[in-house]
């Protein structure tokens, strides 16, 4: 019996759909996700056609990960992506050479070291610099995004990295003004807690050293003597520690060239000279001795419009202990000015003629800090 040609191929062609149905359904049935290490080759490979148009990375730094944004040289968007602290290392490692920025914050100054054994020119920027560039909401990859814009600024103003001894100092410094303050508080208490049982003393430390004699002249209650004498064991604990700090500071000045030159200037000490030397550097980062007196806000705050200048206190931008510091000093020089002789004696004299004390004790200020710029850049003592 013949079989009828159209309906052999009308047959043919059913199982062919069948099979090609059952081979579909096959091929989109569910598989499970990539491992990370292949997700993480397919990644470097496309990584490695795609970075290398790249020349500015901005990086949103965090303490355990860290937002990548990468553009080319006309601004276009080329890469998003999160990193570990490793992944990020391994990922800048391969790059080749190009801009990375960061903002000055926690970890940057480790971190623009770090990156920068790579080959890569690392920037760093003022946070308050980076917020206007951020678009509607806020999230990590479009503070990335952020940092890239504000960096393709050609008047943006960048942060100079700190090397690993300044930023040891600094901590140093920072330590003790912790310590400084915890006293200041052991002996307010001290004086806080007297008043209340009627017992006034005198402002500072009279309280530490006429303790024993407060307890025996006036009868207090027998748990609180002891307090108060747990407290001046303290107080003179803490005071140890500054002096071992002190100590510490005296040895590290005793081998830098620049602290012993910045002691030079008159009514700068071991402290002041210590955390000069420290913001400074070799003097570079900053162009004028104007910047460096600027970045420590002792300057007038403009507020001018419609052509009329208005110049208001000062600025008071930039490391307040610094600034407080540099204040002492010109008021320790203006105690002595009658014992000081010298140019800088003869604008003082000049200026209290004409203002206030305080004010010529923030334009002296002003005037130590741009005499450290000086003395630090040209290598050269302070000359009367």
């Amino acid at each position: 019996m013949s079989m009828n040609p159209f309906y052999t191929s009308h047959r043919i062609g059913q199982l062919i759909l069948k099979r090609s149905a059952l081979g579909f359904r096959r091929l989109i049935r569910w598989s499970p996700p990539p491992c990370e290490r292949y997700a993480d080759r397919v990644f470097f490979f496309l990584k490695g056609i795609i970075m290398q148009n790249v020349t500015l990375i901005g990086i949103d730094l965090g303490k355990h990960s860290f937002h990548v944004h990468a553009q080319d040289k006309n601004g276009n968007a080329l890469l998003r992506k999160k990193f570990s602290r490793n992944q990020l290392t391994a990922f800048l490692s391969t790059c080749a050479a190009s801009t990375v920025v960061m903002e000055s914050c926690a970890g940057a100054h480790f971190m623009a070291r770090h990156i920068s054994q790579f080959g890569h020119q690392v920037k760093l920027i003022s946070p308050q610099f980076v917020r206007p560039f951020v678009k509607s909401n806020k999230n990590d990859f479009i503070d990335a995004e952020a940092i890239c814009e504000a960096a393709s600024r050609p008047s943006m103003r960048f942060v100079t990295p700190r090397t690993e001894d300044q930023q040891a100092m600094s901590a140093l410094h920072r330590v003790r003004d912790a310590i400084v303050r915890d006293r200041v508080k052991t002996t307010n208490q001290m004086h806080a807690f007297l008043l209340e049982f009627g017992i006034s003393m005198p402002r500072g430390i009279a309280v530490i050293r006429r303790l024993a004699a407060v307890l025996e002249e006036h009868e207090l209650p027998p748990y609180l003597a002891r307090l108060l004498m747990r407290l001046h064991q303290h107080y003179a604990y803490l005071t140890e520690q500054i002096e071992e700090l002190e100590q510490e500071l005296k040895t590290h000045m005793a081998d830098d060239d620049t602290a012993q030159r910045l002691l030079t200037i008159p009514g700068v000490g071991l402290i002041t000279a210590s955390l000069l030397a420290t913001k400074l550097g070799d003097g570079k980062s900053y162009a004028s001795s104007r910047d460096f007196a600027a970045s420590t806000g002792l300057v007038p705050r403009q507020y001018s419009t419609g052509g009329k200048s208005t110049l208001m206190g000062i600025s008071k931008r930039g490391d307040k202990n610094l600034r407080r510091l540099l204040v002492q000093c010109a008021r320790a020089f203006m105690q002595r000015l009658e014992h000081n002789q010298g140019r800088l004696a003869d604008w003082v004299k000049a200026q209290l003629s004409r203002h206030h004390s305080n004010v010529v004790a923030c334009g002296l200020a002003n005037k130590l800090a741009r005499i450290a710029w000086s003395v630090t850049t040209h290598r050269t003592a302070f000359i009367q």
